[in-house]
């Protein structure tokens, strides 16, 4: 059983991922060989039953920290403003509220009054169209800058979290 913080689980997976890639280039560029027929083959050193074991062991340590992740983002608290919430919670509403920040992002910025581009048959409409907003830009921005200022507070909460609590990993 080993102690690690979220940051330093995810690390850790990294650095496993990048340790499986080696060995599964390894495999691709060994497993095979060409040679001509008068040729002697240049055949390289490979194991079938050593790589595959190694992926194997990289794959279950990966899954252990993977599932021990998802054990403490569903069940740990971190304060958030006035407020409690799973980091799993927090991950869901914090992408929730980005999409809506998105949107409302295109709503700050358009204009009150824009004109729409709109071909008839010959190519041009001969009557110009134009797009009103039909909403006040002043809550828009309100709420734009609302959602911001709750992303920023549920992300320095999780950094917070990511960079202090521990929780128990069985590898």
């Amino acid at each position: 059983m080993q102690k690690m913080t979220s940051a330093y689980a995810n690390k850790m997976i990294r650095t496993l991922e990048e340790e499986k890639s080696l060995w599964v280039t390894k495999e691709k560029e060994s497993c095979t060989y060409v040679a001509a027929v008068n040729e002697e083959p240049v055949i390289p050193e490979y194991d079938y039953a050593e790589v595959s074991e190694k992926i194997r062991e990289i794959d279950e340590k990966i899954a252990i920290i993977k599932h021990a992740i998802n054990l403490s983002n569903a069940t740990a608290k971190v304060p958030v403003g006035g407020t409690v919430m799973s980091v799993d919670t927090i991950l869901i509403r914090m992408a929730q509220l980005s999409r809506r920040k998105q949107v409302l992002d295109l709503m700050r910025k358009a204009l009150p009054k824009s004109r729409v581009e709109s071909r008839g048959y010959y190519g041009r409409n001969a009557t110009p169209e134009y797009c009103y907003t039909n909403y006040d830009p002043e809550q828009v921005k309100k709420d734009f800058e609302i959602i911001s200022a709750s992303l920023m507070e549920m992300q320095m909460a999780l950094d917070n979290y990511n960079q202090t609590e521990q929780f128990d990993v069985d590898i």
